[in-house]
């Protein structure tokens, strides 16, 4: 008996959910992680730019690693062009476009626009998979973005700074991160999800090496700031994406892509260590409204025909 038909055993919708919630919960550390690493405008400590190529360099060598001892075949030409937008998007422009905005915003004022990341990885695979659901999924869709939005606009003290150049690098970064998820998914079921990250990895070297010593820090840079970068770099960037494209493989990206709305609360759970922030009883009570309308979404989310 397989572990999709055993009655005790979690179908392969419900694994690819459970994968993709292991990737959210690891990608939750990264805002956090991400404003360690940078520091801020008036305390700086390793540029974006070093932690977007440094990450990529990091996550690159251990991908050329496993190609090299799983014998990996080469991706065909065909695989090529979403492994291109998978790197563009997940390994250049979302790293540098987040990293670049936390300089200016605290990470609380980004998870604002990135709490938009779900509605848009939805967009992208109905778009980019042409993968269909009823109205009725993406009413739970919007309904989930705007609970986030709410919460994280109640939290900052009744609203959020004008649009500005880091609401713009924010948004940009929620693009391309939305068109690389998708473009992952589309080749975990012929590359396998460790695979795909694995070659996107590899195939950025060329730019993220030479990216990475020209950026290099000359000044001293403190030992929380590198935590944060090897953290991006082996968890944000590399093992993260093995749960995470895995299951939008296995439970369709428009579906699993909406476990991202708990991403914030992933967030706000780990500065409480990293920054001291305490969890107020509001973030309990809406993350089990995010949780229900993931669960409606789920259940709402037959494709159609």
């Amino acid at each position: 008996m397989t572990p999709s038909s055993g009655r005790t055993g979690l179908s392969r919708g419900a694994r690819g959910m459970w994968l993709g919630l292991l990737g959210v919960a690891l990608f939750g550390l990264t805002l956090p992680m991400t404003r360690l690493a940078t520091g801020t405008a008036d305390a700086p400590q390793l540029s974006p730019w070093f932690v977007t190529f440094g990450r990529a360099v990091l996550a690159g060598v251990l991908s050329a690693a496993t190609l090299w001892f799983t014998r990996a075949p080469l991706p065909t030409r065909a695989q090529w062009k979403p492994l291109g937008l998978a790197l563009l998007g997940n390994a250049i422009g979302y790293p540098l476009l987040l990293g670049s905005a936390l300089r200016i915003v605290p990470s609380g004022h980004a998870a604002v626009v990135t709490a938009l990341l779900p509605l848009a990885t939805a967009v992208a695979a109905a778009v980019l998979l042409r993968q269909r659901a009823r109205p009725a999924f993406w009413v739970c869709a919007v309904a989930g973005s705007l609970l986030v939005v709410a919460f994280m606009l109640l939290r900052s003290g009744g609203g959020v700074r004008g649009a500005g150049a880091a609401d713009l690098l924010l948004l940009g970064a929620v693009l391309a991160a939305a068109v690389g998820y998708v473009a992952g998914a589309q080749l975990t079921p012929a590359l396998g999800a460790e695979r795909v990250i694995c070659w996107v990895c590899v195939a950025a070297l060329p730019i993220t090496v030479p990216g990475m010593l020209w950026t290099w820090p000359g000044t001293p840079v403190s030992a929380a700031a590198w935590g944060g970068f090897v953290y991006v770099g082996l968890f944000s960037m590399w093992i993260g994406f093995f749960a995470w494209f895995r299951g939008l493989a296995l439970g369709g990206a428009l579906r699993v892509s909406q476990t991202q709305l708990l991403q914030p609360f992933f967030s706000i759970a780990a500065a409480l260590p990293l920054l001291g922030e305490p969890i107020e009883p509001a973030t309990l009570g809406f993350a089990l409204a995010v949780v229900a309308t993931v669960l409606a979404g789920r259940r709402l989310s037959a494709p159609r025909a």
